[in-house]
């Protein structure tokens, strides 16, 4: 047995230990927890959020449910690093997770579209360390029943789910996207096939469903990971015939459909009627979900977090959603590809209807689910992380770090390798190509069309001395130019 085996199995030997002192009547009043996870969706693809095409009644229920945050953001704009991230509640650039796990290295760039670009990529570590003590390790030590559901991307063989804290795996595996489509058979080493044609967003649904018919008393962490709304762009024909007579009726979009975002086009209008079914498919699994919870009276004592892992896809395979008001989308530093729909729901301490507008980001989770399963902290794993329970309990504001981000890669969708920081309203921008610094004041300029670094040079000149003071805190790897 290694020493990180060691460690986890004296830490489920413990809580086997101290189990019994506790009564029955105090297991049963154990906070519980569903994680519903979305893959790709934009800050405003859901109604709640600005959106005018999608129809998403459930996830407008959670916010009408919950605190709907306004300036919820990931911590990389690609899905492997915010996975990681929310599972380990570091920044990827301190555990080097900085690239969805898949994408070129410096050796392998040369069988890449980005083989001709000017720089290569800075190494990354394609999987999640087994040293990393997770959140569902956390849960799991601490009594809990952990389930996970869909996509997980964080290693192979050896580092899927079932070896990083979960009970139960159905579906997570090595792959970003679902290596059959939506529609089985899935091709799933996690996951068996079922009826020719079943969808697999509703086949994961079912799974986590199921698992709540088990739970019983028992307290439990479920993580439903939805592969939706990430290409392929797939979804049932009945809604995707809806929404393309949806789109028919719309009025014609007042200004151009795209518009220039580097060397790409990024859409400005969501009409795309197969993104629209999947949105609406992934609604339905939320509500079925949060229906469950209700039928077997676990409704009040579950706290529901909604999230998605980095933005809307606007720039390229399609783009099938537009950000607008937000900058650019998946895979770009801009708004468009970080900042998220975050809606939390915590029975009686959440003011139902309630919006935050405090900046918070995907390290936040673990430190605040620990906090409010009244579980101790692990201020030396969750570093990077602050918990959000003085905000859902509208106590007091954070006393809140400044946000960093770094994600040295060339973008599969058109992102260039920088990095960015934000401190209150403003914003900077590092490109590591030709070193160009980009200052936004979001208040005034949610949309980053307005570079303040030219006429700004000493709040500019601030934000980059802290940005490069992080990066070497923690260990940032960088691009380098070819020879």
């Amino acid at each position: 047995m290694n020493r990180r085996d060691f460690i986890k199995s004296l830490g489920v030997g413990l809580a086997a230990v101290l189990a019994p002192r506790c009564a029955a009547s105090d297991e049963k009043k154990k906070l519980n927890f569903v994680f519903f996870l979305a893959d790709d969706m934009g800050w405003r693809d859901a109604v709640c959020y600005g959106s005018t095409f999608y129809e998403t009644p459930n996830i407008d229920r959670l916010a009408r449910e919950g605190m709907r945050f306004t300036d919820a953001y990931a911590a990389c704009p690609v899905c492997s690093p915010t996975r990681a991230s929310i599972m380990a509640g570091k920044y990827p650039a301190r555990m080097g997770t900085t690239d969805w796990f898949g994408a070129p290295q410096p050796e392998t760039v040369g069988r890449h579209w980005t083989k001709n670009k000017a720089m290569l990529p800075a190494p990354y570590n394609d999987r999640l360390a087994l040293e990393e003590v997770t959140v569902a390790e956390a849960f799991k030590q601490a009594g809990y029943t952990t389930f996970f559901a869909g996509k997980w991307h964080l290693g192979g063989e050896g580092y899927f789910p079932e070896d990083q804290g979960f009970d139960i795996n159905k579906g997570g595996h090595h792959r970003g996207s679902p290596p059959g489509g939506y529609f089985s058979p899935y091709k799933n080493p996690r996951l068996a096939s079922g009826p020719d044609g079943e969808y697999l967003t509703d086949r994961l649904t079912d799974e986590s469903v199921k698992f709540l018919d088990t739970v019983g008393d028992n307290p439990f962490l479920l993580f439903l990971s939805h592969y939706a709304v990430h290409t392929p762009l797939q979804s049932k024909k009945e809604l995707h015939e809806k929404y393309k007579a949806k789109a028919a009726t719309l009025a014609a979009h007042n200004g151009p459909r795209f518009i220039p975002e580097g060397q790409r086009q990024a859409r400005q209008v969501q009409n795309h009627a197969v993104y629209a079914g999947m949105m609406q498919s992934l609604d339905e699994s939320l509500g079925r979900v949060m229906d469950k919870l209700q039928a077997l009276g676990l409704g009040d004592n579950t706290a529901i977090f909604f999230m998605s892992d980095n933005g809307g896809l606007s720039t390229s395979e399609g783009s099938p959603t537009s950000n607008v008001p937000l900058r650019a989308g998946k895979g770009w530093l801009y708004e468009g590809g970080i900042r998220e729909p975050m809606i939390v729901k915590w029975p009686g301490v959440v003011e139902p209807g309630s919006v935050c507008s405090e900046p918070v980001t995907s390290t936040d989770f673990y430190p605040t689910m620990l906090e409010m399963a009244q579980l101790r902290l692990r201020p030396e794993q969750h570093i990077d992380g602050l918990s959000m329970a003085p905000l859902l309990k509208q106590q007091e504001r954070l006393n809140r770090r400044i946000l960093y981000w770094h994600y040295p890669h060339y973008g599969n969708q058109g992102g260039f390798p920088g990095s960015a920081i934000r401190s209150g309203d403003w914003k900077l921008i590092e490109s590591f190509e030709d070193g160009r610094l980009e200052l936004f004041n979001l208040k005034e300029d949610i949309g980053e069309k307005n570079n303040l670094a030219a006429s700004m040079p000493d709040k500019t000149a601030e934000l980059h001395k802290a940005l490069k003071a992080w990066r070497g805190q923690v260990g940032a790897r960088y691009p380098r130019k070819k020879s």
